[in-house]
This record gives C-alpha cells, sequence and structure tokens, in this order.
C-alpha cells in the first residue's frame, strides 16, 4: 500500500540510493502530522454511519432526478447502493488518514472507478456533491481540531479531485 513512507523509500531503491535529505523532511512531516490525521480518522469511524447518511442525503437533495424512473437511485436497492459505495469510499479515507497517504484511494476507490461508474450510467458528479458536502460540512472545533480537519479535507479534495 502506497503512503509517503513507502513512496519515499521506493524511489530511493529504485534510483539506489539512500533516501536524500529533503526525502527525510517528507518523512519527518508526515510523521508530525500523524497525530492529527489520527484523530480525523477516530471521529470519522466514530460517527461514519452520520456522515454518509448525511453525504448520500445531500447527493440525492442536489439530484432528485436520480431517483426518477430510469436513473440511477429509481429504486431503493439503487438507493442503497449509492450509500454503500458512499461509505466505501469514506472508509477509504479513514484507511488513508491511517496510513498517511493515498494508497488506499488509489488502489481501491480511484483506479477505473469513472470507467466503471460510465459504464453503469452512475454520474460521478453525484458522488463528488456527497463529498463537497461533507468537506464542507465540517466544523472545526466542533468535530475535531484545526490539523486533523485540514487532513480530513485534503483527503476528500483529493477524492473530488480525481473523480471529477
Amino acid at each position: 500500500m502506497k503512503s509517503v513512507i513507502t513512496t519515499t523509500i521506493s524511489a530511493a531503491d529504485a534510483a539506489g540510493r539512500f533516501p536524500s535529505s529533503s526525502d527525510l523532511e517528507s518523512v519527518q512531516g508526515n510523521i508530525q502530522r500523524s497525530g492529527a490525521r489520527l484523530e480525523a480518522a477516530e471521529k470519522l469511524g466514530s460517527n461514519h454511519e452520520a456522515v454518509v447518511k448525511e453525504a448520500g442525503d445531500a447527493c440525492f437533495a442536489k439530484y432528485p432526478y436520480l431517483k426518477n424512473p430510469g436513473e440511477a437511485g429509481d429504486s431503493t436497492e439503487k438507493i442503497n447502493k449509492c450509500y454503500r459505495d458512499v461509505d466505501h469510499y469514506m472508509r477509504l479515507v479513514n484507511y488513508s488518514l491511517v496510513v498517511g497517504g493515498t494508497g488506499p484511494l488509489d488502489e481501491w476507490g480511484i483506479a477505473g472507478s469513472r470507467e466503471v461508474y460510465r459504464a453503469l450510467n452512475l454520474p460521478t458528479a453525484a458522488y463528488i456533491a456527497s463529498f463537497v458536502f461533507t468537506r464542507d460540512r465540517l466544523c472545526v472545533p466542533r468535530d475535531m481540531s484545526a490539523q486533523a480537519g485540514v487532513e480530513f479535507t485534503s483527503a476528500l479534495d483529493y477524492i473530488i479531485n480525481s473523480l471529477s
């Protein structure tokens, strides 16, 4: 799984060298932010059901046509799958916060997702709306500390940009 540490070591190994000073500074910065990332992961994990419900509700509020016949959310089963997908992405955000890199999102959430959604006629804009809502709803310090909020919103921005 890709993280700042594994990426740094892999790059140094591929070049046949020891990690450089700037490589080590990058790793050090990642380690220094680990407390904030773990706080964000803990907060997300302890509130994930509410986060997923609000994110999914925001999606259908912004795109109510999705519940029309022939659309991506035209049955209870399809609506539940949307919430399941949002939950999946939130778990990947959680995992990425824990490992300190985008590896889980890249490997299990982003690679090929646009093509899958296009093939299934699922609009990525609906998922993006869910993640934008979650990002914009975050309230510091009510939900988490400022630094944890930065880490959480960075992971959400990564998904938003990747699916856009």
